[in-house]
This record gives C-alpha cells, sequence and structure tokens, in this order.
C-alpha cells in the first residue's frame, strides 16, 4: 500500500524538500545600483553650479580693480582659505605692477615684501617657467612653519602674520600668457584637496583671459585720456584781476569736449567751450582742430565772439560737412569786470556770489555745422567783485541721469550751496559743484560722457 501524497497548494511545490535553515533577517535596505553613481553625479552639477556662478560674477566686473578683488574672494572661496594676495607684472619685468591683499592690511602687506621673492611660493610660481608643473598645478606648501629648509625671514613673517600653510597659483592662459600669480593662506596646516586645486585651476585660467581683457581696455583708457589732456590747455593763463580753475575727464571712448582759456591783448583774457559730435578717435581730432582754429580766430577778432563762432562755423561747413558741434566764447576784460559772449547751441553759463546765482541769459542759436550762415547777437553782462562765472559742457548734465530740466536745476543748487568760505577760490567752487553733480565720483567707468568745467573768479 503506497503512502498518500500530500495535497497541493497554490506556489508550493510538496515535492521540494525544505530547507533547515533559518535566512538571517534583513538588517539593512541594500543600496540602488546607482546610487553611487548619482551622488558622484550630484557633486559634479554643485562644484559646476559654483564654478559658473563665481565665473558669472567675474564677468559681470568692468574694471581691472573690481575684477581682481573679485578673483580673491573667490580663489579663497574655492580652496578653503581666509586670507590672500594677489600680484599683477607687466610682460617682461619683475616689477608688480599691483598688488592686492585679502585679509590683509598695509603693514600685513610690507612685511611680505621684506621676504626675498624666490622663498615663497608665489615668487617661484611668477618666476617659474611658464611650461613648468607649477605653472599648472599651483604650489601648496601645507606645513610652513614644519618645513626645516623654510627661509629664516620667511618663516619671521608667517609667524608674525598668524599663517601656517599656502597653496600658490599662476595666473596663466595659453592665449594671455602669464600675468601674475596668486597666494591663498590657511591659519592651520592643510592644503586644497584634488577636486579644489582641479576648480580654482579651471576659474584662475578663465580669470587670465577676462584680466588680460580688462588690462588692454584700462590700458586704452589711459592711453586715450593722454591724448584728449594733450589737446587741452596743459596750464591755465594768469590774468590780473582773474583766477581761473577747470575740470575734465575724458570718456572711456574718448570724446569732443573741450575748453579753452587764453590771454588777449590789452590785458583781456578769451574763454571757451565746446562739444564736437560723436565719441572716438575721429571728435578727438575734430576737437583738437576746433579749438586751434578759435584760438586763431579769437586772437584776430576776439573782441567780437559772434565773428569768432561765424569764422568757426564756416570752416566747420567747408571742412568737415558732415560734423556738429557746440560752442561758447566768451570775451573778458578783468580790469572792467566786463565779459561779452556768444554760443552756438551751447549751455548758458552760471554767476554766482554772496547776492545772486543765476544763468545767463543768452541767445538761442543753433549749434555749428546746421545753418548755411550762423550768426546770434551776442550777451554782455558785468559780475561783480567776488563772483565766479561757470562754464560747462552739457555732459555734466547728462551724467547725472536726469532730465535736462532736472539738471539744470540741480546744478543751479549746487552752485547756491557752495559754502562761503570757498566762494574765492575757483577750484574749490569747481570741486564742490561736481560732488554735488556726481556723488560718485567724476571717474566712474560706467559712463560715456566726457564732463568739462572752466571756472573764472573775478576780484
Amino acid at each position: 500500500m503506497s503512502a498518500p501524497h500530500l495535497p497541493k497548494v497554490a506556489g508550493i511545490d510538496p515535492e521540494v524538500p525544505v530547507s533547515t535553515q533559518t535566512a538571517a533577517p534583513l538588517r539593512e535596505i541594500p543600496a540602488a545600483p546607482g546610487a553611487f553613481i548619482q551622488d558622484r553625479l550630484a557633486g559634479w552639477v554643485s562644484d559646476l553650479t559654483t564654478l559658473h556662478e563665481l565665473t558669472e560674477r567675474l564677468a559681470a566686473t568692468a574694471t581691472l580693480d573690481a575684477a581682481l578683488n573679485e578673483l580673491l574672494h573667490a580663489g579663497a572661496a574655492l580652496v578653503g582659505a581666509r586670507r590672500g594676495l594677489l600680484v599683477l607684472e607687466r610682460a617682461g619685468t619683475t616689477t608688480p605692477s599691483t598688488t592686492l591683499g585679502l585679509g590683509l592690511g598695509p603693514a600685513d602687506l610690507g612685511h611680505l615684501e621684506t621676504v626675498e621673492r624666490s622663498a615663497t611660493a608665489l615668487g617661484r610660481v611668477l618666476d617659474g617657467p611658464p611650461d613648468a608643473a607649477d605653472a599648472r598645478d599651483g604650489i601648496a606648501t601645507p606645513d610652513l612653519l614644519g618645513d626645516q629648509d623654510l627661509d629664516p625671514r620667511h618663516r619671521e613673517v608667517a609667524t608674525r602674520l598668524g599663517y601656517a600653510a599656502s597653496y600658490a597659483l599662476p595666473l596663466a592662459s595659453e592665449a594671455a600668457g602669464r600675468l601674475g600669480g596668486a597666494v591663498w593662506f590657511y591659519d592651520e596646516p592643510g592644503e586644497p584637496s584634488e577636486k579644489q586645486r582641479h576648480l580654482v585651476g579651471l576659474y584662475a585660467r578663465y580669470a587670465t583671459e577676462h584680466l588680460a581683457r580688462l588690462t588692454e581696455l584700462e590700458r586704452a583708457r589711459a592711453d586715450i585720456a593722454t591724448v584728449a589732456d594733450e589737446l587741452l590747455p596743459s596750464r591755465l593763463p594768469r590774468i590780473p584781476g582773474v583766477r581761473l580753475a577747470a575740470r575734465h575727464r575724458t570718456g572711456p571712448q574718448g570724446g569732443g569736449d573741450w575748453y579753452d582759456a587764453l590771454p588777449l591783448p590789452d590785458h583781456a583774457l578769451g574763454l571757451a567751450v565746446g562739444s564736437v559730435g560723436g565719441s572716438g578717435p575721429s571728435a578727438m581730432a575734430a576737437m583738437g582742430r576746433l579749438r586751434a582754429s578759435l584760438r586763431a580766430y579769437a586772437v584776430m577778432e576776439g573782441e567780437d565772439p559772434v565773428a569768432v563762432l561765424s569764422d568757426l562755423e564756416l570752416l566747420l561747413r567747408l571742412t568737415e560737412p558732415a560734423r556738429t558741434a557746440t560752442a561758447l566764447f566768451a570775451y573778458c576784460e578783468p580790469a572792467a569786470r566786463k565779459v561779452v559772449l556768444a554760443g552756438a547751441g551751447h549751455t548758458p553759463p552760471l554767476v554766482l556770489g554772496d547776492r545772486r546765482c543765476e544763468y545767463v541769459e543768452t541767445t538761442l542759436s543753433a549749434p555749428l555745422g546746421m545753418l548755411a550762415c550762423w550768426e546770434a547777437p551776442s550777451v554782455e553782462f558785468s559780475p561783480a567783485p567776488g563772483e565766479t562765472v561757470l562754464l560747462y559742457t552739457d555732459g555734466l548734465l547728462r551724467r547725472t541721469g536726469d532730465a535736462m530740466d532736472r539738471a539744470f536745476a540741480r546744478l543751479h543748487s549746487a552752485a547756491a550751496y557752495v559754502p562761503k568760505a570757498d566762494r574765492h577760490d575757483p577750484a574749490a567752487v569747481t570741486d564742490h559743484v561736481l560732488r554735488a553733480m556726481l556723488p560718485d565720483g567724476l571717474d566712474q567707468s560706467d559712463s560715456t560722457e566726457d564732463v568739462v568745467v572752466l571756472a573764472a573768479h573775478f576780484d
């Protein structure tokens, strides 16, 4: 008689023997197969996002000083340091053209300069061969005070300033070459990780290209400013009974605003301001020709400002028919305190003193180059003793960013509130007006407008 079969239950095969071993309880949930890769990708995305944000902030800088400050701060954040030092050098020289510190005062920078250049990591990345490994990876000194071969003076300075490690990196790229170097200081022994070195290296190469562009731009602006200054009076004349002061700022592209002051026969004085349309080298060259021509006409017939501007109009129309310009010329007799002026499309002068502050009412006229024949009546007025006549170009008004009527009101208010102690000094008057009109300074880099202010104080 055969043994009875066990009943079948869905999902269980009664023929398969049951194991007597009990499996260990599941204490941890196993990680998904791609979790490690996902973590790595998340880290890379975070690093690239940080690098992108830092490079965008650097790209937004418009001046060399702002870019250098941003580079020092961003580099310190990338390598985990608190202080740093950056040096720019002109090509072919070993003299720093720019030295900037982060978390280091002037005295600290002075102490660092006493260390021999070759004894520092920064000096080695600055002076080493461009194709050396240091030029690519930088130099890490993880324990300065523990280095037995450290220069004694360097050890003394490091102890005084309280840093124990450093990481130096050259500012170099294939296109720009080597512009300089940067070093960041650690308060405790340590060095940046491989990932930090990679990120700061990428950032430094981009920063080098940006610095090279800004360096060339600032050099070009400096050249333009030099040329513009050479086209204007090198000094103001000394005429009995009147004292002069002038302020001038050329836009970054070079503009056509100008001024002049020249002695005339019989102890007279000619004052002129003007503006040529356009910007760049062409406008600067036209400005130089216009000013030179006005000087010649003023010497011949300066007592008649209308004739001077009429001759200037004819010259401009014949030689540069596509050019327009504004100009104002004033013939002054300081001894008689008499001023005769004429303007061609130019802003009116402002007279300020202890008893009045008002614009001179001039005849409305078109700019030079816009009429077949220019002529407008002249205006005569008498400044009282102690009063100052302020001539300026419309760039001063436009730089405020206000509508013209509001800008005129601001200029009037600025002149009216010149302190009494400064009203007899034309230089102090011009400086006060500029500070009131342009609180951010005359040399702000984000404006393309030229500015000219010429002040004549009558004793």
